[in-house]
C-alpha cells in the first residue's frame, strides 16, 4: 500500500479497504482553492490552502472519530487528524513547488491548519509560509502528487485569488490535461497496491498558477 495511504489523513484501515476493492490509480481525489498571500510591503509571503477530500475518502478518515453529535465533527474534535495531516504532508513537500522570479522558493512548514466537516466531506485548511519572502513580479506555483496516487483538481469556482497582492497583479492558472482513454488504461494495469514510479504520471496532471505582478 502506498504510504500516503497510511498517512495523509490516518485512515489506515479504511485504505486497507479502498485498495482491495480499487482498480486503478488515483485512490484519493482532492478539489482545491489557493491563496497567495502578500504583506503591506507588496512581497508574497506564501499560499493558503483549502484542500476538500472526496467523500468516500472523508467516511473513512472520520470512522470510529468520537463526537458529541453524531455525523457532526467540529473543529476541536477533529485537531488530531488535522496535525496528523500536516506531519505526514510535510514528508512530501506538502504536494506544493513554487518559484519566485524564476528561483526555487523553499517553504516551512505548516501552520494555520485546521480541519472542517461539511456536507460529508473534509476540507484541510493550511499555510505555507516562503522562508525567504521576497518583491518579484513572477510567481510561479504547481501543485500534484509525483505518483499520481491523489488527484488535485482546482474548484471550479474561484480556484485562486490574491490577498493584499499590489495593484495590477493578475493571475492565471493551469488546469492538468484530460486523461486519454490509453492513460486511463495504462494506469489501470497498474496493481492498486502498487506506487506509481514518481514523476512518470504526478507532473502530468499538474495544477499550475503563475501570477504576473508589475
Amino acid at each position: 500500500m502506498h504510504k500516503i495511504a497510511v498517512t495523509i489523513l490516518a485512515a489506515v484501515a479504511a485504505m486497507v479497504a479502498l485498495s482491495q476493492s480499487a482498480h486503478a490509480h488515483p485512490h484519493v481525489w482532492v478539489t482545491m482553492k489557493s491563496e497567495i498571500v502578500y504583506d503591506a510591503s507588496g512581497t508574497a509571503t506564501g499560499v493558503r490552502h483549502a484542500w476538500t477530500f472526496d467523500d468516500m475518502f472523508s467516511a473513512f478518515a472520520t470512522q470510529g472519530l468520537e463526537s458529541k453529535e453524531k455525523g457532526v465533527f467540529t473543529r476541536e474534535e477533529l485537531a488530531p487528524l488535522a496535525e496528523v495531516n500536516v506531519t505526514s504532508l510535510k514528508e512530501y513537500d506538502y504536494f506544493t513547488q513554487a518559484s519566485v522570479g524564476g528561483k526555487k522558493a523553499e517553504m516551512g512548514d505548516a501552520s494555520d491548519y485546521w480541519l472542517k466537516y461539511k456536507d460529508s466531506t473534509l476540507t484541510l485548511h493550511f499555510t505555507l509560509a516562503f522562508t525567504a519572502p521576497a518583491k518579484a513580479h513572477a510567481l510561479d506555483m504547481e501543485v500534484y502528487d509525483p505518483t499520481y496516487f491523489v488527484d488535485f483538481a482546482l474548484a471550479e469556482k474561484d480556484p485562486v485569488s490574491l490577498l493584499g497582492a499590489p495593484a495590477g497583479c493578475k493571475v492565471t492558472i493551469g488546469k492538468p490535461q484530460e486523461m486519454s482513454a490509453a492513460m486511463a488504461r495504462r494506469l489501470a494495469e497498474i496493481p492498486a497496491d502498487q506506487q506509481i514510479p514518481s514523476n512518470s504520471w504526478g507532473a502530468q496532471f499538474a495544477n499550475k498558477i503563475a501570477v504576473k505582478c508589475p
